[in-house]
């Protein structure tokens, strides 16, 4: 009786449009981050179609960095319920070699995963250094803001491309947090972000998955169009508090 009750709140769920949930994305962030931990892809998935790209590059689930077992230290996600995403931050300061990765899994309306992005951040990257990474990410606030001081969808997404067409374009106004604190790799520049912004950088092919609830958006983006790259964001009241890069050299 139980398992058809289960079954008849899925269907009711699918039917009302709610299979999308933020505890249904949930629930799929946890299954990612234990199946990077286990290193086994079915784990998170049997749908065999699933597109799946490392470092922006057309791979394999069963042969990519998710094949991998690593050891897992800290994990932080956002949950995009309108776009049905999830963005996951994983670092294995710890593991041999050591890693960050930035994930972005994306599903259908029918809640079936349907594409995993990951950039997989490691020794000679830019900047890299996941132990300065997992110090600095345990210490930040990226928790739920009252539903009253929230920002909008529109807000967040403009405020982080705001920041991004600051390097090719010198009099866009980005609503810079004071203080805010900018972990790029594992180099931690605070109180302010606006510091050490290049000039005459194109930042192409834009994906986002922003989560409302936290005030944050993640951008996967062809840095100067051709490095993969990952900026996420932190709002708090409309400007930005917290600034997270990875890139892939």
């Amino acid at each position: 009786m139980i398992g058809k009750f289960s079954v008849l709140a899925a269907c009711l769920s699918l039917a009302s449009g709610q299979i999308c949930t933020r505890d249904f994305l949930k629930a799929e962030a946890a299954k990612y981050v234990a199946a990077q931990t286990e290193g086994k892809v079915a784990s998170l998935t049997a749908n065999a179609t699933v597109a799946y790209t490392e470092d922006f590059k057309a791979s394999s689930l069963g042969t990519g960095i998710l094949s991998k077992a690593l050891k897992v230290d800290f994990t932080r996600s956002l949950y995009d319920t309108t776009a049905c995403a999830i963005f996951t931050e994983i670092v294995a300061a710890s593991n041999t070699p050591p890693y960050v990765l930035g994930t972005q899994l994306r599903y259908s309306a029918e809640g079936v995963l349907t594409k995993v992005e990951t950039l997989a951040t490691t020794t000679g990257d830019w900047f890299f250094n996941a132990a300065n990474t997992l110090k600095y990410s345990k210490e930040e606030n990226w928790g739920e803001i009252p539903a009253d001081k929230r920002d909008t969808r529109e807000a967040i997404k403009a405020a982080g491309d705001a920041y991004m067409d600051l390097f090719n374009d010198k009099t866009v106004k980005v609503p810079w947090g004071s203080p805010c604190a900018r972990l790029e790799g594992g180099t931690y520049m605070q109180p302010d972000c606006n510091v050490g912004v290049p000039s005459g950088l194109r930042m192409t092919d834009r994906r986002y998955v922003i989560d409302e609830v936290v005030g944050a958006v993640d951008i996967f983006l062809a840095f100067g169009g051709n490095i993969p790259d990952s900026h996420a964001f932190r709002l708090e009241g409309g400007k930005i508090r917290y600034v997270h890069t990875l890139t892939i050299m």
